[in-house]
C-alpha cells in the first residue's frame, strides 16, 4: 500500500471516463489498495462525480455540496483518495478544524449534514474482503499523519439501504441522536396507515378549518430562484426566533453559513429529479395578505428526500401547528414522484416520532492519531454517553432544556439537538 500526498494538478483527461473494472485478489487486496491525501478537490472532480452517482452515497459528500462549503469557509482540506490499480475505490472528503481538543479531521460541513457515508465505489464494496476492511484504520491513520490529532466522523449509519459501510472498521459508538424516516408507499392513504391514519386525517381537518377561517392556506413550492432565496431568508428569520426562545445558539447566524446554503440553491441541475435544496412553505391568509407560517428545505437524491431543516411562525394562527401541516402537505405532494423514503433528519423531536415508523441509529467514529487525540476520543465518547443518559430520562432532559431556555448564553451542552 502506498500513502502519499499529491499536488493539486488535475487528473489526466479532465472528463470522466468509464473506469477499468475493479479486481480484488484474495490475500493480495491489502497490497493493491493505495491511499493518497489531497489538499484540493479539483484534481478528483471527475472521479468524485462518478462516485456520487450512486444514490446510497450521501448527498452531503457530493462534489457541489463540499465545494460550496469549502468556498465559503476557506476550509483546510485533507481529501483521502483510495484506489486499487487504476480505479478509484473511495473518496473521504475531509476538512481539518483546529479546536480546543486539537486538530480534528472530519467530514466537510458535517455540522450541517443529516447523514454521512463517504463515497464508495460499488464494485469495491462488492469485492473487498475482511482483510481490506481490517486494514483501513491503519492506512487512514498513516495518510493523516502529521495533519490531525483525531479522525472524528459523525452521523454515520453503519448500514444504509441494505449496504454495510466499510467505515464500520473504525472505532465507533452510537451518536446521541437517531434519524427518523417515513417510507412512502403506493398512495398517501397507504403511507398514513403506517402511523395512525385516522388520527392524522382528523388533525389535518381541524387545521384546515382553522386556516380557512383566516382566509385559507396555500402549499408553496418555490419554482424560481427569487422565490427560493426569499423563502430561505424567511426560514433563517423564523429559525433565529425559535433558537432565542429555546436558549440555543443560532447555527445559521454566520454570514458564510447562510451564503453556503444560498449557493446550494443555485447549484441544482435543471430537469433533474435530484436537487440539493428546494424550499416549501405554508402561506396562510388571503392571497393579497397571506403570511408564511412555516418553511422547510428539502434535498433529494434518488428516491430519498431529506428535510434538512424547517421553521415555523406560530403567531400567524396560534395553536395550529403550521409546521406539521406543512409536513402533511409535502409528504402528500411527493407521492407519485418516485420517492420511497421521506427523511425527517437526525435529532429527536416529538413530531418526528409521531410521523415515523423507522428509526436509524447513527454512529460517531473516533480514531485517535496522536496522544492528544487519544484524550479527545475519550472525552468525545464520554460526552456522547452522557447525552444518551440525559435523553433517556425525560425529566432530567426537560429540566436542563428549561435551564438553557432561561439563559441565552448557556453552552450547547446537549449537542446537536436543534430542530430541523
Amino acid at each position: 500500500m502506498q500513502t502519499q500526498t499529491l499536488d493539486d494538478r488535475p487528473l489526466q483527461g479532465g472528463q470522466a471516463k468509464e473506469p477499468p473494472p475493479l479486481h480484488v485478489v484474495e490475500n493480495k487486496a491489502t497490497e493493491e489498495l493505495q491511499l493518497s491525501r489531497l489538499s484540493a478537490m479539483e484534481p478528483l472532480e471527475a472521479e468524485w462525480r462518478r462516485l456520487e452517482e450512486d444514490d446510497r452515497n450521501s448527498l452531503h459528500q457530493g462534489y457541489d455540496w463540499c465545494a460550496a462549503w469549502t468556498k465559503n469557509q476557506g476550509s483546510e482540506l485533507a481529501i483521502l483518495w483510495g484506489r486499487i490499480g487504476e480505479r478509484t475505490a473511495f473518496i473521504l472528503p475531509l476538512e481539518v478544524r483546529r479546536t480546543g481538543a486539537g486538530r480534528v479531521a472530519r467530514f466537510i460541513a458535517t455540522e450541517h449534514s443529516n447523514i454521512n457515508t463517504g463515497l464508495f465505489d460499488r464494485d469495491f464494496l462488492d469485492a473487498a474482503d475482511h482483510s481490506v476492511l481490517a486494514a483501513l484504520p491503519g492506512r487512514i491513520a498513516a495518510a493523516l499523519d502529521g495533519v490531525a490529532d483525531i479522525l472524528l466522523l459523525q452521523k454515520v449509519p453503519l448500514e444504509w439501504r441494505r449496504r454495510q459501510n466499510p467505515l464500520c472498521a473504525l472505532p465507533h459508538f452510537p451518536n446521541q441522536n437517531r434519524a427518523y424516516q417515513l417510507p412512502l408507499l403506493e398512495g398517501f392513504e397507504e403511507t398514513l396507515k403506517q402511523i395512525n391514519a385516522k388520527s392524522r386525517r382528523k388533525k389535518f381537518r381541524v387545521q384546515e378549518r382553522r386556516f380557512e377561517a383566516v382566509g385559507g392556506y396555500e402549499h408553496v413550492v418555490a419554482s424560481t430562484p427569487q422565490e427560493q432565496h426569499a423563502l430561505l431568508e424567511i426560514l433563517f428569520r423564523q429559525k433565529a426566533v425559535r433558537f432565542r426562545t429555546l436558549g440555543l445558539p443560532d447555527v445559521f447566524d454566520e454570514a458564510d453559513v447562510r451564503a453556503f446554503f444560498h449557493q446550494m440553491l443555485d447549484s441544482a441541475t435543471p430537469g433533474h429529479d435530484a436537487y440539493p435544496l428546494r424550499l416549501h412553505a405554508l402561506r396562510v391568509g388571503t392571497p393579497e395578505e397571506g403570511r408564511i407560517a412555516a418553511v422547510a428545505a428539502l434535498s433529494r437524491k434518488g428516491d430519498h428526500v431529506i428535510c434538512q431543516f424547517s421553521a415555523f411562525d406560530d403567531t400567524v394562527v396560534p395553536d395550529t401547528s403550521p409546521g406539521e401541516m406543512l409536513f402533511h402537505l409535502m409528504i402528500s405532494h411527493l407521492h407519485g414522484q418516485g420517492v420511497a423514503l421521506f427523511d425527517f433528519g437526525i435529532g429527536y423531536q416529538p413530531y418526528k416520532r409521531s410521523w415515523c415508523p423507522v428509526e436509524t441509529v447513527h454512529y460517531d467514529l473516533a480514531m485517535p492519531l496522536t496522544a492528544r487525540g487519544r484524550l479527545a476520543a475519550l472525552l468525545q465518547r464520554a460526552g456522547t454517553r452522557a447525552k444518551i443518559f440525559i435523553k433517556a430520562h425525560p425529566g432530567l432532559y426537560g429540566f436542563l432544556q428549561r435551564i438553557r431556555a432561561g439563559s441565552r448564553n448557556a453552552p450547547a451542552a446537549l449537542g446537536e439537538d436543534t430542530e430541523t
